[in-house]
């Protein structure tokens, strides 16, 4: 664990407790077992016999959290042991539709709004006895939903607000569509995280023959609100960018949007290059496969598809053929959102594991110490691009 100098000198600002819903119980079992490991290795008396640091070392972090269901459909949340004085970590994942429950007689699958009524019980059977309420939303719910053209909804502006007035005390959150969202709650603590470290790592750990140069590698947006992105990608890669353009039909409606008449290329000869396309969200994955296709098309070397989440709406049968076509080489994802199983055995999956840098995160958090310790993307990136190149095995996790 990167700085831990930093969290032996520092008061944690009270015991701490990581509650995941059911949603994100895989993820919360393994943040909980780094937890476990980075307060055993921490190497300081003062932890031991101080009466501030009770509780600090532990064989679980995890509270024991229920949130059941009527058979009307209603639920309520309960926990099953004292939180009294606590710094709670709520770890919701609002895209995890493999859970059901029955509502008159009929199995339904629990929605993001579904996944966000639970967090809102949860907190509220708090009764105000935490000393602290963190919600970590990996998935910000209704992000998409962020502004307002004409009569329309202010969704995810409203659930921040909604959360601010019920008491938290931070939130954070990965990839936001437009982090900008977050002037909804200004005076509120609002963490917006992204994982380029995490991705170059995964491709150059799948990947031995990798070079990472401008005239061998290109970092490309498929639109143009991905671009932020793809630039400081390429920046600390130090390659060339280029990105799509998505020409809509916007006097047309479907599932909620404006369907794509084309995309439109813009950027440099990338005949024998390897292809980086990096995006937050991998929806139905038809725009990202689209645009796969259009870069083979332009004899593009490799392929590689970085999304932070791969929601994989319409199922894994278009990529499996586009796949088969060798329109793409691999799509790498991180373990925020739920997954499908069946995606595990496809050829083409990388998974990134966050668990470790969130907990991090969280001890970070929990001793008010500075986020950027857990950070320092760009030398981290840099340092693992030198370790590659020279083939060194070390550990940059």
């Amino acid at each position: 664990m990167p700085n831990l100098h930093e969290l032996e000198n520092a008061m944690p600002v009270a015991p701490l407790k990581i509650v995941a819903l059911p949603s994100a119980m895989k993820m919360g079992q393994r943040i909980n077992e780094y937890m476990v490991q980075f307060r055993k290795s921490i190497n300081n008396d003062k932890v031991k016999k101080d009466p501030a640091f009770h509780d600090y070392i532990v064989d679980n972090y995890l509270v024991d959290v229920q949130t059941p269901r009527f058979g009307s459909g209603e639920g309520k949340a309960s926990f099953g042991e004292s939180i009294r004085g606590k710094d709670l970590f709520l770890l919701v994942d609002v895209c995890n539709h493999s859970i059901t429950y029955n509502i008159n007689g009929y199995v339904n699958h629990m929605s993001p709004d579904d996944h966000y009524q639970d967090l809102k019980r949860v907190i509220a059977a708090c009764n105000g006895k935490a000393h602290r309420i963190n919600v970590i939303m990996p998935f910000l719910y209704e992000g998409r939903q962020h502004k307002r053209n004409h009569r329309e909804s202010l969704d995810c502006a409203y659930a921040l607000a909604e959360l601010r007035d019920m008491g938290i005390g931070n939130f954070i959150t990965f990839d936001a569509h437009d982090p900008r969202v977050q002037n909804a709650i200004p005076l509120n603590g609002f963490d917006n995280f992204t994982p380029p470290y995490q991705f170059i790592k995964a491709l150059l750990n799948s990947e031995d023959d990798l070079l990472v140069d401008k005239d061998h590698l290109i970092v490309i947006s498929p639109d143009e609100g991905a671009l932020d992105r793809a630039i400081y990608f390429a920046s600390v890669l130090g390659v060339d960018t280029g990105m799509f353009y998505k020409r809509r039909d916007y006097s047309t409606i479907v599932n909620g949007k404006n369907p794509i008449v084309a995309h439109e290329f813009l950027g440099d000869n990338i005949d024998g290059k390897d292809i980086i396309i990096i995006d937050d969200i991998i929806s139905s994955g038809q725009s990202m496969l689209d645009t796969a296709m259009q870069l083979k098309e332009k004899n593009a070397r490799r392929v590689f598809i970085c999304c932070t989440f791969g929601l994989f709406t319409d199922g894994l049968e278009a990529f499996d053929k586009a796949f088969d076509k060798g329109y793409f080489d691999k799509v790498v994802t991180t373990n925020l959102t739920y997954l499908p199983p069946e995606l595990y055995q496809k050829p083409y999956f990388i998974e990134t594991d966050m668990s470790k840098f969130v907990a991090s995160l969280i001890d970070f958090m929990n001793h008010d110490a500075s986020l950027t310790n857990t950070l320092a993307t760009t030398e981290k990136i840099h340092s693992i691009l030198e370790a590659y190149n020279n083939r060194i095995e070390i550990d940059l996790s």
